[in-house]
């Protein structure tokens, strides 16, 4: 005969997995969350990461702890999300753009955005523009794009490292205007900025808010934004499309994943309390304040936009025949 115990674990078992999934996940979560931030402390994704969690955490009734995971322009940190379990208590603040970006120029990838993350919310996007430096003989895009076609190869083009965004801003604006300056990678912005503010190259298509000091002193001049909409930052400086180039769109982004795999649920719980959070009055002007124009939607938003931006960044690099050496 069964032993009482033993039955009672049986019919405890039994009521377990007579539960619906969708009910067993309403547990969540019932533990701290980690959040990965695939770049260093006090840069742009590090502080959208920590202000984020710092609203939903209380919205789904659990803390969110900021693991900051740098390297190799967010590889280290994908990876680390990619081989994460799919439970719902590992997420990551990241780039679509530099996940985009990443297969070309990472030699053995171990994961791919499109297969081995989930897109939870779009959070924002940083205003990027048009930099020159002041003494660079033109008032608008339309003549800096002449003048680069009239001298090919005479300006140059500042970019914070080979294959980066910046530099691929400069691509795209290449191939859509045949404007030819001479790519010179750095470091990073910092490394630039005396340079470009100096006069000893002429552009950068960079995110405006490490240059918004220098923007109101007059040591560097702002021709455009790439955004669809002007910045508040910089309500005066028309967009790529009025200043004549439209369809060039750039922008940094910061956006919430998942691992694959994780639980309908879940994802549809951090949306809803991702959307909270953006729409939080006190979030939306500390990110105002750093040029990040707050994003929302849906699941089905950001997942549908990944592909697009996708294709926009591997039609840069195969048309520009751009590889790592």
């Amino acid at each position: 005969m069964m032993s009482f115990s033993r039955r009672s674990l049986l019919v405890a078992a039994a009521a377990a997995a007579a539960i619906p999934p969708a009910a067993r996940a309403q547990a969540w979560p019932a533990k701290q969350i980690r959040m990965i931030a695939p770049y260093p402390p006090g840069g742009g994704v590090d502080t959208v990461a920590r202000a984020f969690s710092e609203k939903v955490g209380p919205k789904i009734g659990q803390t969110i702890v900021v693991d900051n995971q740098p390297g190799a322009g967010g590889v280290i940190g994908g990876a680390a999300l990619a081989r994460s379990g799919p439970d719902g208590y590992t997420l990551m603040v990241g780039s679509m753009v530099d996940y985009s970006i990443a297969p070309y120029f990472h030699q053995g990838l171990a994961f791919d955005m499109a297969k081995d993350f989930v897109p939870i919310v779009e959070i924002g996007n940083g205003t990027v523009g048009v930099l020159v430096t002041p003494s660079l003989p033109v008032n608008n895009v339309q003549e800096l794009v002449a003048l680069a076609k009239s001298e090919p190869g005479q300006l140059s083009y500042a970019s914070s490292g080979f294959g980066g965004l910046i530099h691929l801003n400069y691509e795209m604006l290449r191939q859509m205007t045949g404007a030819e300056m001479t790519h010179v990678p750095y470091k990073g912005t910092t490394q630039f900025q005396p340079d470009l503010y100096e006069g000893r190259v002429q552009v950068s298509i960079d995110n405006v808010l490490a240059h918004l000091p220098h923007l109101a002193s007059g040591k560097v001049r702002c021709l455009a934004v790439t955004s669809k909409a002007r910045s508040l930052l910089l309500p005066d400086v028309p967009t790529m499309a009025e200043a004549g180039v439209p369809g060039f769109e750039s922008a940094t982004n910061y956006t919430l994943f998942a691992p694959k795999g994780v639980a309908t649920e879940i994802v549809d719980k951090l949306n809803a309390a991702g959307n909270q959070a953006i729409r939080d009055e006190d979030f939306r002007m500390r990110m105002l304040k750093l040029g990040i124009v707050p994003a929302g939607g849906s699941q089905a938003d950001v997942q549908a936009k990944l592909p697009a931006e996708m294709k926009r960044w591997a039609d840069v690099i195969v048309k520009g025949n751009i590889k790592q050496s």
